[in-house]
């Protein structure tokens, strides 16, 4: 099963490094064939710098990744990403053929500018309820949650809550079991929905 997460320039650090660590130790716990394939995916340059200057060299661009089954769309200063209509085609063409769309924190202005999110309840970083409700008026978001699943479509609110709202796609996926297993070896105090 291939997970990419779609980082970007200013990338809140924990918003990806968190589920991607969530979906490689559950992988410990599988069979060969059943492992999550996790990667990192950029627009184009292979080397990112994420928020507070962290360096990252993704796995793969917009031009070269693999077919995916799950795109996670991480937050942190999203308002460039919303403005590239590159980004936002990809985002959406990306989502016609995933089983599953998840975002964690601001991740969700970048879902719902590419109208993957138009109505559905969902949550965001608890600085930026008030601001994602104001840009897309037709979404129900609510606050105080870790995660919302609505069905093909998971999101979070900020930044730690990315690795919540990880192990309950693991246990989404996969089982209940593998996801407290993974909190378990993360030494992780898995936080449920509220």
């Amino acid at each position: 099963m291939n997970i990419g997460i779609y980082i970007y320039d200013d990338a809140e650090v924990l918003d990806f490094s968190g589920p991607f660590e969530v979906f490689s130790v559950a992988s410990r716990f599988l069979n060969e064939e059943d492992k999550f394939n996790t990667f990192l995916i950029s627009e184009e340059k292979t080397t990112i710098t994420a928020r507070g200057g962290f360096k990252v060299n993704t796995h793969f661009t917009f031009a070269n990744h693999p077919l995916l089954d799950v795109l996670v769309v991480v937050g942190g200063i999203h308002t460039k990403e919303v403005k590239k209509t590159n980004v936002i085609n990809w985002i959406k063409e990306q989502s016609k053929s995933v089983k599953l769309r998840a975002s964690v924190c601001t991740g969700a202005f970048l879902l719902a500018q590419a109208k993957i999110i138009t109505n559905q309840t969902v949550t965001t970083h608890w600085e930026d309820i008030e601001d994602l409700k104001s840009d897309y008026p037709n979404l129900n978001v609510i606050d105080n949650v870790r995660w919302v699943d609505e069905g093909d479509i998971v999101t979070s609110a900020g930044i730690s809550a990315g690795i919540d709202m990880s192990l309950h796609l693991v246990s989404k996926l996969k089982s209940y079991e593998l996801a407290k297993k993974t909190a378990r070896q993360m030494q992780f105090d898995w936080r449920k929905n509220s």
